[in-house]
């Protein structure tokens, strides 16, 4: 993690790094709110609901793709993105895990629905909640009074319609929702979440293949332009093995000049990369100023080796200290811990960086 001392050494201290994290939220923030993202969305798309999956979709079957398909309909009879329908279909999964439920929770008893609506006259009758296409159309009609809600991540636009306590809480419905979303639409995953090619997992999750474990701890590499074993090195690496960059002069980053793992996020702002705060199997994990979870100096970036079924990240890379200095490590983070994750750029957006 440390891209120039070598002393590798991590204080995990919070307390310290208040009012620096709350710069990189804002810069995090700032990044979702670039054109990037609405650039890729595609306009909605309605689904028959009698020609659905006859398998499971990311766990969901059934009557739930049923569901899933009313609320995409309702979104497209608004006229809304593909983006839109998906954040719908990720509240839903979030509220009621697609099923109707006639029943609410310690925290809204009253609340009813796909979307867990409440009783509060905002939503419309009891049977208005109870119904899946009017129940999407009201949640739907809100988003749409949101603004600039199509800049923002899936969980900080659904968070401003609910309402509920963690603005994070969706993060972890959003993959799945983009899985619904493809199947039923006939679309790929990255234009249903409108955020950007992540790029072919490739050889992402196979663990400790580093390309370069004979160079020596801390020194140039010189096809890179990195130091040998840092987390840099490690995570370009990954990077150029998931686009598919086997050629030394094409694997070198110093054009690009990204430097160490803090600058790494306002490079992808900066190229237009696509940044979001939802992982993605292969997508670089990136810790930027006073993040604890990496180095107060230099941050820190990973590889997002899987998502777990209950939303957690198992985290790859090198160089975390002080108990992996050099060396390949594993660990699981919550999804919203780190302060974005950095998507894949396709091989053209690459090669456009040059």
């Amino acid at each position: 993690m440390n891209e120039e001392s070598g002393s590798g050494a991590i204080a995990l201290v919070a307390a310290a790094f208040l009012v620096p994290v709350l710069l990189v939220v804002l810069i995090v923030v700032g990044m979702g709110n670039s054109s990037s993202a609405a650039a890729a969305c595609l306009p909605g798309v309605s689904v028959d609901a009698g020609k659905l999956p006859t398998t499971g979709v990311a766990g969901f079957q059934g009557v739930q793709l049923k569901n899933a398909a009313l609320i995409i309909n309702a979104g497209q009879k608004l006229s809304l993105s593909t983006r839109g329908q998906t954040v719908g279909i990720m509240v839903a999964i979030g509220e009621s895990s697609l099923e109707v439920l006639d029943h609410g929770d310690v925290a809204g008893p009253d609340s009813r629905g796909l979307f867990q609506q409440r009783d509060n006259g905002a939503w419309g009758s009891y049977e208005d909640r109870m119904d899946p296409t009017i129940s999407a159309t009201n949640f739907f009609k809100r988003l749409l009074k949101v603004s600039g809600w199509e800049s923002m991540t899936p969980t900080q636009a659904a968070h401003l319609v609910q309402g509920n306590a963690d603005p994070n809480h969706y993060a972890r419905f959003a993959q799945p929702a983009s899985e619904v979303m493809a199947a039923l639409g006939g679309i790929s995953a990255t234009e249903a979440s409108c955020e950007g090619d992540a790029g072919t997992p490739g050889e992402s999750g196979k663990g400790d293949d580093y390309g370069f474990k004979d160079g020596p701890y801390n020194g140039n590499n010189p096809v890179t332009g990195f130091a040998y074993k840092n987390c840099t090195d490690f995570a370009w690496w990954r990077m150029m093995q998931q686009l598919g960059i086997t050629s030394a002069s094409q694997m070198d980053a110093r054009p690009l000049g990204p430097g160490n793992a803090i600058t790494w996020g306002p490079t992808w702002h900066r190229e237009g990369w696509p940044v979001t705060m939802t992982p993605k199997v292969g997508a670089i994990i990136w810790y930027g100023p006073g993040n604890p979870g990496g180095d107060p100096i230099y941050g820190h970036v990973a590889v997002v080796k899987a998502i777990t079924a209950d939303g957690t990240v198992i985290e790859e890379g090198y160089n975390m200290g002080p108990d992996h200095l050099g060396g390949y490590y594993t660990r699981t983070i919550a999804a919203n811990s780190p302060s974005g994750y950095l998507l894949i750029p396709t091989q053209d957006q690459y090669a456009k960086a040059f």
